[in-house]
């Protein structure tokens, strides 16, 4: 389809009061799923942190990379093992963990945004002692909980002009690395940042009163609705703890918290710049 120039002018001029809005402040994206691993999803993606970053939106993207780490200890011959949804993390899975975030995965993000004519800078929870953890369960081994977070090594980047790039590995004083979960640990950057935004991709719509009917999207839910959706089953197995992190954002200093489609193509642009959306909404209950 031929988009004329004025109606590329129209967009954009519906996009100017989101632009403003957004312009100067911080976005946080939690980068997973499908678009990590599909190639047009992954270029729609960097473009839209790099669109953002050009009209002034101090954008941080924040990684994880299970299904990548579970190929690698495959290749290695290292089996996999989940308690209660969490990896099972032994001295040498927490290295080959540390190789494909900050390594692989990293550094091709970085590469990815500067060939599109972005400028960005690769980063690991372990750089200035940014995620400090501690072991979670002993029974999973090198899996973290925060205990602090210093978001200073981010906004050095920024300052800098940079996109920052941070993977989700974190560290403590005696130097041991630890696994971290990637929703928690950008729900933690964006709380420390204050952020306008954080946008979690998933591979889903968004909230769904009917998992079976794309038409019951929840487009909004408040701080306090969430405990009773999750009560009522509509927010139910793998959507909990996500949903969790997402009001511990709010709770840590988020404005405002979005779960979106990470399979459809600008989904962040779709979110941040048009009246419309395409996912849910977390919000304070006050607004």
């Amino acid at each position: 389809m031929k988009i004329s120039n004025a109606d590329r002018a129209r967009i954009l001029v519906h996009a100017l009061p989101y632009i403003q809005k957004y312009t100067g402040k911080v976005i946080v994206v939690k980068y997973g799923g499908n678009a990590m691993i599909d190639e047009h999803l992954k270029n729609s993606v960097m473009r839209d942190m790099i669109l953002l970053s050009l009209i002034g939106v101090k954008v941080v993207l924040v990684h994880g990379g299970g299904p990548e780490i579970t190929e690698m200890l495959a290749k290695i011959g290292k089996a996999t093992e989940f308690v209660n949804g969490l990896r099972v993390t032994d001295k040498e899975t927490v290295e080959v963990v540390q190789m494909v975030l900050s390594g692989k995965i990293n550094k091709s993000l970085v590469n990815l945004i500067q060939n599109m004519g972005g400028r960005a800078l690769g980063l690991s929870g372990v750089d200035g002692h940014m995620i400090e953890a501690k072991v979670k369960d002993e029974r999973l081994g090198f899996v973290g909980e925060i205990t602090n977070v210093d978001v200073q090594p981010i906004l050095d980047v920024i300052d800098k002009g940079y996109i920052p790039v941070v993977s989700t590995i974190g560290c403590d004083k005696e130097g041991n690395i630890y696994n971290i979960n990637a929703d928690t640990a950008a729900a933690k950057i964006a709380g420390e940042l204050h952020a306008e935004a954080l946008i979690s991709m998933t591979d889903i719509s968004g909230i769904l009163r009917d998992k079976n009917d794309p038409s019951t999207l929840i487009s909004q839910i408040t701080v306090e609705e969430a405990p009773k959706l999750i009560e009522e089953g509509i927010i139910n197995g793998g959507m909990i703890p996500k949903v969790e992190c997402c009001v511990n954002a709010i709770k840590w200093g988020v404005h405002r918290v979005f779960i979106i489609d990470g399979r459809v193509s600008h989904s962040i642009l779709i979110e941040t710049l048009t009246d419309e959306g395409i996912g849910t909404m977390f919000l304070r209950g006050e607004e």
